[in-house]
């Protein structure tokens, strides 16, 4: 067993404390316009979803860290491209909990770089960038830290689901069965992008988080 696979375990566990279960990315404002209702309509959101905001944003992100690209600049872009303010902000407050974890129970020089950045108004502190700082330090090669990363949003976002729509928890399994396919597209994707594609996410997709802000009703917090 590679030294860091129990590792990128804990790391990427449902269990780890950064607040993923406070946020639809989304999803709800769907929920509310009775246009995600059941297994088959998430499943086809969340294809979505992986196919443009986590690979043209989040995946890229982390894959340019991994090239050496400045985090400074890479934490820029990403305050930049995420448009929508509860999305931005969900990443940050995320991405703040995964810095104290990480600086906790995986402390490393590079860490201690982005905390500093964040500490110092340099940096907002994203969960891509922080997950990805984390799990370069411990040597996790890019194609299993992407893998990981999706599919720990992917994961985060079905168990949501299967509460807000509701789905059953089969039905659950299921969506993520089917998921593995669009998270194995979207690292192919990912492997070919340049730095022009940054934030390239559908216009819809963004509106939809946009209206979560002033929804009449909300379960999540994004």
């Amino acid at each position: 067993m590679s030294g860091y696979q129990l590792a990128l375990q804990q790391l990427t566990d449902s269990a780890l404390p950064t607040g993923a279960f406070a946020h639809s990315l989304g999803f709800e404002t769907y929920i509310d316009r009775e246009l995600v209702l059941d297994e088959a309509s998430f499943g086809r959101w969340l294809a979505a979803f992986v196919s443009q905001q986590l690979t043209y944003s989040d995946g890229l992100a982390i894959r340019l860290l991994y090239e050496g690209v400045d985090l400074g600049e890479l934490d820029s872009l990403l305050s930049a491209s995420l448009l929508p303010r509860q999305v931005r902000e969900a990443s940050l407050k995320m991405g703040g909990r995964l810095l104290e974890i990480g600086a906790e129970v995986f402390p490393s020089p590079a860490l201690d770089l982005y905390r500093g950045l964040v500490a110092t108004g340099r940096a907002a502190g994203h969960q891509p960038l922080a997950f990805a700082v984390v799990a370069r330090s411990l040597g996790v090669p890019l194609q299993e830290a992407l893998a990981a990363y999706l599919f720990a949003t992917v994961t985060s976002l079905t168990q949501n689901a299967v509460r807000a729509i509701p789905l059953g928890q089969n039905a659950g399994q299921r969506v993520l069965r089917k998921a593995h396919y669009d998270v194995a597209a979207a690292i192919a994707t990912i492997a070919h992008l340049t730095a022009d594609d940054f934030g390239a996410v559908s216009p819809g997709l963004e509106i939809s988080q946009m209206r979560h802000e002033r929804q009449r009703a909300r379960m999540f917090m994004s």
